[in-house]
């Protein structure tokens, strides 16, 4: 059974910066592209960022590049998102997710396994 458990979140004043990470169980982590998603109070859960299975392709959505960086250790099955320059917009509960392949992917239809959230607060 695959598990996904993130950690990193809280509360930070604007222009401040967190590391997620999210550790995830199972030996064949690194045959799986990994995402960020988050959701905002009142809105629909949405794509952050995404790594495929080596860490050499990523994507991310316009709102955070050049601020936010996802990576991978693949012998630590573990996932990270370095947030710098935070602002309130991006106030959620971030959420990370296994691809079902190993090539990046951007849409939820294409991840197979969450995790339960972790909540950043930014405040302004």
């Amino acid at each position: 059974q695959v598990q996904l458990v993130e950690s990193g979140g809280g509360l930070v004043q604007a222009g401040g910066s967190l590391r997620l990470s999210c550790a995830v169980s199972g030996r064949t982590f690194n045959t799986y592209s990994m995402g960020w998603f988050r959701q905002a109070p009142g809105k629909e859960r949405a794509f952050v960022a995404a790594i495929n299975w080596r860490g050499g392709d990523t994507r991310y959505v316009d709102s955070v590049k050049g601020r936010f960086t996802i990576s991978r250790d693949n012998a630590k099955n573990t996932v990270y998102l370095q947030m710098n320059s935070l602002n309130p917009d991006d106030t959620a509960v971030y959420y990370c997710a296994r691809g079902r392949d190993t090539w990046v992917a951007t849409t939820q239809a294409d991840y197979t396994y969450w995790g339960q959230g972790t909540q950043v607060t930014v405040s302004s």
